[in-house]
């Protein structure tokens, strides 16, 4: 098998990064396929902490081709700051390791503003939006007005085409919701210098990516976000702007889906959320505090404290069937330590009637009454495991539990931070 899928299966910040990170070392090609910088891969290698919000994980190997496919979108500041940083470590000392679509779209400065100004006017009903022009942009792509980082490439073109789209979009800014407007001139200084420095990236990954899996290569796609906030599947309108879900892994890099050889899909050990929305098993009390602090349950990308609950065998099974997955990996085991009894949602009750599936309306999963069953916990501390054998039994019956609801097999298991303290149960290739 030589090309595997990597999503998350819960509300994004599962772990991917580091799951990412680890299988890399097997793989040749790591792709980044949908989202933009609202997502963060947090990655510690020798105690040091590394984020990432669009470079894909594998750039921390040496020799491995990363890859930005056409379905991100990409604010050139942030793409920029983000390769700067990677060479000052020492981790990106050849260009020709990162090569960007060209026909994945940018993320423009009204984007960020309009975005912004969006959600301020939604008062009490804001969506929890990073605020980082994701969803402008793709609004862009889906309406034909975007502008794709192939432009980089046609200065002359890109000035044109700037000018009038800020001359557009600054009509909104004022006139719709009273902000400032953007300075063309500025922004057109800008654009010069990231046409400069980061054209020499762009390319048609598509088709490199084809030609690559025909030679055999090992290429490993990395999701961004998680399934609960796929534009289409997730908890809408509480969602991201694009398809999160593994059959986006195709369209968001050019490839064809039969190429496809195994979906691996990341959850936690339990669940969390950032930002607003439902969320049946959510801990409002003080358990929930201490999976927040012993979890580190920040936001990687805006610091946000996440939401802290229970896992969710409905959700993840919705999530199963969705991506089709094949394996398993469970992150964070270690946090749920010293808790007893540990408990796991296995139906959804609406209006006492049992659901037979997850809920498309918001409004619904706002009111679901969630049914647990109760597994025994364990006291010892768990990160120095090696082996599956290692754990105590409470939190192998833990795992086999899990394992045998959702009906996929358990890959990898982590058990702390460091990029080492995990458990393979198998090989991703």
């Amino acid at each position: 098998m030589s090309v595997v899928v990597l999503i998350g299966c819960q509300w994004g910040d599962e772990g991917k990064g580091k799951v990412v990170d680890y299988f890399a070392r097997k793989a040749d090609v790591v792709v980044r396929f949908q989202g933009g910088n609202n997502a963060g891969h947090t990655l510690v290698v020798a105690g040091e902490q590394l984020i990432l919000h669009l470079v894909p994980s594998g750039i921390l190997h040496p020799n491995k081709l990363c890859i930005i496919g056409n379905g991100v979108v990409i604010d050139p500041e942030v793409l920029l700051e983000e390769i700067e940083l990677l060479k000052a470590k020492g981790h990106l000392t050849d260009d020709s390791r990162l090569k960007i679509s060209d026909r994945a779209h940018l993320i423009l400065p009204y984007h960020r503003a309009l975005d912004l100004a969006a959600e301020n006017k939604k008062g009490s009903a804001k969506i929890g939006t990073t605020g980082r022009g994701i969803g402008p942009s793709y609004s862009d792509k889906a309406s034909r007005s975007g502008l794709r980082f192939g432009l980089l490439k046609n200065p002359d073109l890109l000035k044109d085409k700037l000018e009038k789209a800020i001359e557009e979009k600054n009509q909104y800014l004022t006139k719709i919701f009273k902000a400032e407007p953007i300075d063309p001139e500025k922004a057109q200084k800008k654009f010069n210098a990231y046409s400069k420095k980061l054209s020499g990236y762009a390319e048609n990954t598509g088709l490199l990516l084809s030609r690559l899996v025909k030679e055999g290569k090992k290429v490993l796609f990395e999701g961004a976000q998680g399934t609960m906030l796929d534009l289409d599947h997730g908890t809408y309108p509480f969602v991201t702007s694009s398809n999160t879900v593994s059959a986006n892994a195709a369209i968001g890099s050019g490839i064809g889906p039969k190429l496809i050889d195994r979906i691996v899909g990341v959850s936690k050990a339990y669940t969390t959320r950032v930002g607003a929305g439902p969320f049946p098993t959510e801990l409002k009390d003080e358990l929930g505090e201490k999976l927040r602090e012993r979890g580190g349950e920040y936001g990687a990308t805006t610091g946000r404290p996440r939401r802290c609950g229970w896992i969710d065998m409905v959700q993840l099974k919705y999530a199963v069937r969705l991506n089709s997955l094949t394996d398993l990996v469970v992150t964070k085991l270690d946090v749920l330590s010293g808790i007893d009894p540990l408990k796991v949602c296995v139906g959804y009750k609406y209006k006492g009637e049992p659901l037979e599936d997850f809920p498309a309306e918001a409004e619904v999963l706002e009111e679901v009454e969630p049914v647990y069953k109760e597994l025994k916990g364990w006291k010892e501390d768990i990160n120095g495991a090696k082996e599956f054998k290692d754990l105590p039994f409470t939190a192998r019956d833990y795992l086999k539990f899990i394992q045998d609801e959702l009906a996929v097999p358990l890959l990898a298991v982590s058990v702390g931070k460091e990029r080492e303290q995990i458990i393979t149960l198998g090989e991703p290739f």
